[in-house]
C-alpha cells in the first residue's frame, strides 16, 4: 500500500531550490533578520511512545482547575451563561458542523437559512435595519465600524471613549494604524466619576471637525450604561456616526436597543447567547447598521429570494468584500464569517424567545443590584461609580488591591470574586470587575458576601 506521507528527501530539497534559483535553505529566510533567526535545536524533550504521551497528558490535564460558573463572577467581555445541550446537539449534525462557505445556493439552503435567522436576531437586539453574516469578534467589529464610519463620511478621525474595553481599543488602533492613507487618527475622551463619557470633553473633540464616528461601550468595561441619545445627537450635530459596542448582549433584554436611541451601527460579541468562554475564543462579531449604510457594510450578508418556481429560498448577495469583487472595491478584507457560533447563537435565541430573553436580564439586573447592595455596606468596600449598570459593576476595596481580594476570597470560599481592572491595562489596583449571570443562585451572593466580610474583618 502508498503510504499517505511522502517525506521530503534531500534530493527533493535540492531540485526544488534548483528550480526556484535558490542556493539552499537559508537563501529563502533572507528577508528575516539574522538577530531573529534561531541558530540551534529547538529546546524539546525526547520522544515518547504512545502510552508515556497519554500519561503525560493526563499529568498535565490534571493540573488544570476548573471553575464552576455558578461560582464564578468574571465577566470583562467574557460570560459564563447556561446553554442547553439541546444547542450542542443541533450543532451536531453533519450538515452544519462540516459546511463549508455556501457559495452554492442550491445544495446549501440549510446554513444560508441559519445565517438569515441570526441577521434578523442581530436586527432585533441592535433595533437597526440591516446585520451581516457576522464577523470574527466584538473587538474586530469595532474596528470595521470605523472603517465603515471612515466611508460613509468621507472623514478621518474616531473618538472613542477610553471606557470601551481596551483589548477592543487596541484592535481599533491596530487596524487604523495599518491604512494606507496616513490620516486616520484616533481620540481618546475621558469619563467623567460617574463613569460615564465626559460629554464636555467630547464636544471639545467634535468641535475641532473631521471626525467619522464615535464609539462607546453599552455597557461599557466599567460596566455603567451610557447616554447614548446624548453621545449620538452630539456625533450627528458635527457629521459624524454614533457607534455602540455591546459584549454582554443579554443587556439588551432590559436596555434599549441602540438604534432606537439614534446609534448609526452597532456592534457587539455573542459569546454570551452562543457558548461557554474558551480560553478567550472562540466568538462571534454582531454587526448591525442603518440600512442605509447597507452598501457599505463589511463580510457577507445573506438575503432572501424566490427561485423560478417561486418558492423561497436564500442566496449570498451584495458581497463586498475582497474574495467577490476588485480589492480597492473592498470594504473590507474579512473572508469569513464565525457561521458556527453563529448558529449556536441562534438556536440559543429560539430556545429563549422573546420572553425567555427578557426574563433572563431582568434576573441578572436584579441579582446584580442585590450583590452590589449587600458589597457596598461592608466597611472599606464601595461603589465608585454612580451610573446605572446592568449586571457588571466596579467594587473599589480600601485595605487591600483587588489582585489580593479575589486571592484571599478564592482561597477562603472557593469563589472566584471578579476580575482586577489592572488585568485589562487599566490604572486601577484597587478596583474589581464583578459580573453577575442567571447562574449565581442567591446562596452563592450571599456567600460571597460573607467571604468578603471575613477577608476585610
Amino acid at each position: 500500500m502508498t503510504s499517505r506521507y511522502l517525506s521530503l528527501t534531500p534530493d527533493d530539497a535540492r531540485h526544488m531550490l534548483e528550480r526556484i534559483g535558490a542556493q539552499d535553505i537559508d537563501a529563502l529566510f533572507d528577508a528575516v533578520p539574522e538577530a531573529f533567526r534561531l541558530r540551534q535545536d529547538l529546546a524539546l524533550p525526547a520522544g515518547l511512545d504512545e502510552s508515556a504521551l497519554m500519561t503525560e497528558l493526563r499529568g498535565l490535564a490534571q493540573k488544570n482547575r476548573a471553575v464552576d460558573p455558578s461560582q464564578s463572577f468574571l465577566g470583562g467581555g467574557a460570560y459564563y451563561h447556561h446553554i442547553p445541550p439541546a444547542v450542542d446537539q443541533l450543532l451536531l449534525r453533519g450538515e452544519f458542523y462540516t459546511a463549508y462557505t455556501p457559495y452554492q445556493a442550491e445544495v446549501a439552503q440549510g446554513t444560508l437559512q441559519a445565517m438569515f435567522e441570526f441577521q434578523t436576531l442581530v436586527c432585533e437586539l441592535f433595533g437597526l435595519g440591516a446585520a451581516n453574516a457576522s464577523l470574527y469578534d466584538g473587538a474586530s467589529g469595532l474596528a470595521e465600524a470605523a472603517l465603515m464610519a471612515r466611508r460613509v463620511t468621507g472623514k478621518a478621525r474616531v473618538l472613542v471613549a477610553d471606557t470601551v474595553h481596551p483589548h477592543a481599543r487596541e484592535t481599533l488602533r491596530t487596524y487604523l494604524d495599518g491604512l494606507d492613507d496616513g490620516h486616520a487618527e484616533i481620540q481618546v475622551i475621558p469619563c467623567l466619576a460617574s463613569g460615564q463619557l465626559d460629554l464636555s470633553a467630547l464636544d471639545a473633540a467634535l468641535t475641532a471637525g473631521g471626525v467619522a464616528g464615535v464609539a462607546v461601550g453599552y455597557p461599557n468595561v466599567l460596566g455603567c450604561v451610557e447616554d447614548l441619545a446624548a453621545i449620538g445627537e452630539r456625533a450627528h450635530g458635527a457629521g459624524a456616526l454614533c457607534i455602540s459596542l455591546t459584549y454582554e448582549p443579554y443587556a439588551l433584554a432590559v436596555l434599549e436597543a441602540p438604534g432606537t436611541l439614534g446609534v448609526d451601527i452597532a456592534v457587539g460579541e455573542g459569546q454570551s447567547l452562543a457558548i461557554a468562554p474558551n480560553f478567550g475564543g472562540p466568538g462571534v462579531g454582531l454587526f448591525a447598521c442603518k440600512a442605509d449604510f447597507l452598501r457599505q457594510m463589511p463580510g457577507r450578508l445573506i438575503g432572501e429570494t424566490v427561485d423560478a418556481e417561486g418558492k423561497r429560498g436564500y442566496v449570498l448577495t451584495l458581497n463586498t468584500r475582497e474574495q467577490h469583487i476588485r480589492r480597492e472595491k473592498a470594504t473590507s478584507n474579512i473572508c469569513t464569517n464565525n457561521g458556527l457560533i453563529a448558529l449556536a447563537m441562534t438556536i440559543r435565541c429560539a430556545l429563549l424567545g422573546r420572553s425567555g430573553f427578557k426574563q433572563a436580564g431582568e434576573l441578572m439586573a436584579a441579582r446584580a443590584a442585590y450583590l452590589a447592595d449587600a458589597l457596598a455596606a461592608i466597611p472599606t468596600l464601595s461603589l465608585p461609580y454612580a451610573a446605572p449598570f446592568f449586571n457588571e459593576f466596579v467594587l473599589r476595596s480600601e485595605r487591600l488591591s483587588a489582585e489580593q481580594l479575589v486571592q484571599k476570597l478564592r482561597e477562603h470560599t472557593g469563589i472566584e470574586g471578579g476580575i482586577p481592572l489592572s488585568r485589562l491595562g487599566i490604572d486601577a489596583p484597587q478596583d474589581l470587575l464583578v459580573a453577575v449571570t442567571e447562574l449565581q443562585p442567591k446562596t452563592t451572593l450571599d456567600a460571597f458576601v460573607a467571604g468578603l466580610a471575613r477577608v476585610l474583618a
